[in-house]
């Protein structure tokens, strides 16, 4: 069950680089790749807006 990015997302990086396996790209807002993503968490206590949860 990967984490998913909401619409409140700012595009500021701070998930991105937080990513251990990688995940995370920056498009219009974050993406993380279900395929990647390892549920580890780090990205949501990164997130300055909350706009990062679990599936």
């Amino acid at each position: 069950m990967a984490y998913c990015v909401g619409d409140s997302c700012i595009s500021c990086g701070a998930c991105e680089g937080q990513c251990p396996v990688g995940a995370i790209s920056l498009e219009d807002k974050a993406v993380i790749d279900a395929d990647k993503c390892i549920d580890c968490g780090s990205c949501a206590g990164q997130c300055p807006v909350g706009a990062i949860s679990e599936n």
